[in-house]
């Protein structure tokens, strides 16, 4: 009964949120905008720039700069040691540690009580809602949903303030989740924030056997490490003994081709669902709201107004900037936001691409800092999973974790560029060069820009495969303090310093 009255409440006042989503969105854009300017408008950055004045979105991209981390930064500092007011409305206590980089400096993303109840718990009520509607005999409120995420610590910008933690978002939306949430979830809150990676795995694992899970939310390639301890725990059984009623993965940080297989064999039920979920430090963007599609619904009324910056103009010191209206299908844009956690025309450095614009949805094309461009090919994150899993499935490989990065001309006795792919495989192909032969046809069939670079080898060999032991990616993380959580190895970077790394593993 009572699983019936949240099912109720839940479902179809935020159905109808989103179809307003898919039918008005411009309208729900400009309205969400002029929210965002009045709230701020008493704040440093909003008296600033005159957000009194709640002007349009042309006026917006006028007057206020688009900004990089490292230009938002010293406001950002300022939450951060406590000052109340400067980008949003009062004092945040909350900080999302983001890694998303191999750069040694961390990013904290400011995460406001406004930013945690009105973009991340709005969206993420939405997808269940979505994912009742879609599969309602998943029965995703009739058990426990395995969350896994990051951990937390004190704030070391201001030590005396014992409210105030920085974190992995996961584990942010986890110690604040209300409690009807929180008691549909699993593990407690004493292991789930664990900071040591290893320990939690070992307390997860060892808890969650005996629970009723019927849903698992959290990032792939963690998640393939502890449903494989579970297995082991419970003698070699598979997950779908161990959890009879599991149903739904919601999944999100990486793209899921490559793994798709892989949680098959580790989840052979074909009543098993997948649902893609983009809830970035900044904000929850979009998620999935079609069954068997890589698409994404953009979310236009959760707290975050959305600009994007041609490909042509990325990198530029005032690039110009595209509004909803005024985006194609096909392009590649870089995303700048403004939320309610105070960030204004930020570039996330995420790029994505719409493939639908009524309704507005979108698929995530990689970072602005994460492709190979060494030769001018223009390699993106999407291209490089596409590859990877078209490769993998023409000979029988599961993929575990992979990198790219270039091999420029003149190193050794190296006449042409190239690239070399650096993967670990949970099983190896049975053709080590068929693979490496698919990943190349696949990179060619996918990106023209490559495709001319490749064309009769002249400025790009085919590429090298390098099959990675196993556990070298874990190494390369658990060195640097990022397992577990939203941390991952780039996929693809233009200088080889971290190729050269896990080589090194």
């Amino acid at each position: 009964m009572i699983v019936d009255t949240l099912l109720t409440w839940m479902v179809k006042p935020r159905l109808a949120r989103l179809e307003r989503i898919r039918t008005e969105p411009h309208a729900v854009q400009a309205e969400l905008l002029q929210e965002l300017l009045r709230s701020a408008r008493h704040t440093d950055w909003g008296r600033q720039y005159g957000y009194a004045d709640a002007f349009s979105a042309r006026e917006l991209a006028q007057r206020v700069p688009v900004s990089s981390y490292e230009q938002l930064y010293p406001w950002i500092e300022r939450v951060l040691n406590g000052e109340e007011d400067v980008l949003w409305p009062g004092r945040v206590h909350w900080f999302a540690k983001s890694s998303g980089t191999t750069n040694a400096r961390s990013k904290y993303i400011p995460v406001t009580a406004a930013a945690l109840e009105d973009c991340h718990y709005r969206a993420g009520r939405d997808m269940v809602a979505v994912a009742q509607t879609l599969y309602p005999d998943a029965g995703v409120l009739r058990g426990k949903t395995l969350s896994l995420g990051g951990s937390l610590a004190p704030n070391h910008f201001r030590p005396d303030d014992a409210a105030s933690r920085i974190g992995d978002v996961s584990a942010i939306i986890m110690q604040n989740l209300p409690a009807w949430a929180e008691s549909r979830r699993t593990p407690p809150l004493d292991i789930a924030l664990l900071g040591e990676w290893e320990e939690k795995l070992e307390r997860m694992a060892r808890h969650v056997l005996t629970e009723n899970v019927v849903c698992l939310a959290g990032v792939p390639t963690w998640m393939i490490v502890l449903l494989r301890r579970v297995s082991e725990l419970a003698g070699g059984a598979p997950v779908t003994e161990v959890w009879p009623h599991l149903r739904l993965f919601m999944h999100g940080a990486v793209a899921f081709g490559p793994y798709r297989e892989l949680f098959r064999q580790l989840i052979p039920d074909e009543r098993m669902r997948y649902l893609e979920i983009y809830n970035a430090s900044e904000g929850y963007l979009a998620f999935q709201d079609q069954p068997d599609s890589q698409d994404l619904l953009l979310l236009l009324d959760h707290g975050v107004y959305y600009e994007f910056i041609p490909t042509e103009e990325a990198g530029r010191e005032h690039p110009r900037t595209l509004t909803l209206e005024q985006v194609e299908i096909g392009p590649s844009y870089a995303l700048v936001i403004s939320t309610n956690a105070g960030l204004w025309r930020y570039q996330i450095g995420d790029t994505v691409r719409f493939t639908s614009l009524a309704p507005y949805r979108i698929r995530i094309a990689g970072r602005t800092k994460h492709f190979l461009n060494a030769f001018g090919e223009e390699v993106v994150v999407e291209n490089a999973e596409a590859a990877v899993a078209a490769a993998a499935a023409a000979t029988g490989a599961l993929v575990r974790e992979f990198t790219a990065a270039p091999i420029y001309f003149g190193a050794g006795a190296q006449s042409r560029g190239g690239h070399q792919w650096l993967i670990e495989f949970t099983q190896p192909p049975q053709d080590e060069a068929r693979f490496g032969q698919v990943l190349d046809e696949t990179l060619r069939q996918v990106n023209s820009d490559y495709d001319a670079k490749r064309y009769r080898d002249l400025a790009l060999q085919p590429p090298v495969l390098t099959v990675a032991a196993p556990g070298t990616f874990e190494r390369w993380l658990a060195r640097r303090g990022k397992l577990g959580g939203q941390h991952k190895v780039p996929r693809l970077s233009n200088s080889r310093e971290l190729l050269d790394e896990l080589l090194a593993e």
